[in-house]
């Protein structure tokens, strides 16, 4: 009996020791450290442009959001990417031409509740927003800690035409600019070798333009900022939200997006459809 008890003692030993060596190996969301995470919109207005005969232009404040990383040691043959991965969650943009219609930009998976998200990827870098200084790989197996910053900006700035885009004619209609979008950012480690997610930060924020036109004015003194003139400030999540599957992978809003046509009278045109 003696001799059995040795042998179970000596197996939980082993044990011990081999489940501290798989611990060590695997890095855990508490090993991470993040310093100095911002998440801002800048403090000024959009900027209406009307230089071109063709479209208004407009331009929002930006949204930056950056974190300084400390990554520990990764004793394995893996690969580490730590960014930003960011998604669409609500979109309504809508330019209106008097009583004649309105064109709208819309995601139709959103719009119809398909999805709860739609990835804000470039399109090339698939999960993360970008491949500059929105992400670090990190290639183990590395003695030291790392460190390095992550940070990323994001803002509008759309064409609307003047005239109906449906219409032959160049005679400037537009009455009203209304857009309201609603965005994810996460702060992301990924383990590009096991695909495991480590989620550090969750940021949400908003961006709303409403602009009046006066089409009958002259060119440059037709448009007007109303509303709100200063964006509300990002959240930072105190409980992280899991990323959707669609925030991970194509399409990108840019490509998922439509372009419609809704008059006020007849059925809606499909004038740009997806990519």
């Amino acid at each position: 009996m003696s001799v059995r008890h040795g042998f179970s003692f000596s197996c939980t030993v082993m044990g011990c020791i081999q489940s501290i060596a798989c611990n060590k190996s695997r890095i855990k969301r508490e090993n991470i450290v993040v310093h100095d995470l911002s998440a801002t919109i800048d403090h000024c207005p959009t900027v209406i442009e009307e230089n071109s005969p063709i479209v208004l232009r407009y331009k929002t404040p930006y949204f930056k959001a950056a974190a300084r990383i400390v990554m520990p040691p990764i004793p394995r043959n893996e690969t580490w990417v730590v960014g930003w991965i960011q998604a669409c969650t609500q979109m309504e943009f809508y330019n209106t031409y008097g009583d004649i219609g309105m064109s709208s930009w819309e995601l139709p998976q959103l719009r119809e509740g398909l999805v709860r998200a739609i990835s804000d990827s470039d399109g090339i870098s698939y999960p993360w927003y970008g491949n500059t200084t929105e992400t670090v790989t990190i290639v183990g197996p590395t003695s030291k800690p790392s460190r390095f910053t992550v940070s990323m900006n994001d803002n509008f700035y759309p064409s609307v035409t003047w005239a109906v885009p449906v219409s032959e004619s160049n005679t400037p209609l537009l009455t009203n600019i209304k857009r309201d979008q609603s965005f994810t950012t996460w702060l992301v480690a990924l383990n590009t070798t096991s695909k495991e997610k480590i989620l550090l930060h969750t940021i949400k924020w908003r961006m709303r333009v409403d602009i009046v036109v006066d089409p009958s004015q002259p060119l440059g003194s037709r448009a007007r900022l109303v509303g709100r003139m200063y964006q509300e400030q990002p959240r930072v999540l105190s409980r992280m939200e899991p990323v959707p599957p669609n925030a991970m992978g194509k399409p990108n809003a840019n490509d998922a997006q439509v372009l419609m046509w809704r008059p006020r009278r007849g059925p809606p045109l499909v004038v740009i459809p997806p990519k």
